[in-house]
């Protein structure tokens, strides 16, 4: 499976891309509000790969990795996945995340996967809704979320903090390019 936008190629992770799965994973900073411990060797980010890998197989979907097209380089990762472990009361339907590499930041690339994603899950999938969640105090993934015409409709209680809890529908969702 591949999605390419204008600048980004979406697609199912690879065993060599543990290099650049460990950088991601093992910053504090990419790492700040997820609630999971940063990666400490670099092994560990094969485990990572090949539990994604694993969900492609048992759910027919799971996040992609992100090329940047002008550099060729894995940036980071984006796309859906199956919650198959409840998370604020919901259980079994497709939630939208994304985690990119610091020097990828505020070039809008989390948008453009983004609004990539959404129409994979709703024109592909035949999703009505797709779900996603961040954490409260971080205003650059809330406001990215917003952008891509998620509402609020919740918080929950994690382990590090409280989460917002979004929601965008099918027929709210809009396939042209978000400002």
């Amino acid at each position: 499976m591949k999605i390419e936008t204008k600048r980004l190629i979406l697609r199912k992770l690879e065993d060599t891309d543990f290099e650049r799965i460990f950088l991601l994973d093992s910053n504090p900073e990419v790492m700040k509000y997820i609630g999971v411990p940063v990666l400490t060797d670099i092994h560990q980010s094969k485990d990572v790969i090949n539990m994604i890998r694993k969900q492609y197989e048992e759910n027919g979907v799971g996040r992609l990795g992100v090329v940047e097209k002008e550099s060729g380089l894995l940036i980071g990762w984006s796309g859906l996945k199956l919650l198959t472990q409840e998370i604020n009361g919901y259980k079994n339907v497709l939630e939208l995340g994304y985690r990119f590499l610091p020097e990828s930041w505020g070039k809008g690339y989390a948008v453009e996967a983004g609004i990539a994603s959404l129409d994979y899950g709703f024109n592909d999938l035949n999703a009505k809704v797709i779900y996603a969640c961040a954490h409260s105090e971080h205003e650059v993934s809330n406001h990215i979320l917003r952008k891509l015409g998620f509402e609020k409709t919740g918080e929950f209680e994690e382990s590090d903090g409280i989460c917002f809890w979004y929601e965008l529908t099918r027929e709210k969702h809009t396939t042209k390019d978000v400002d």
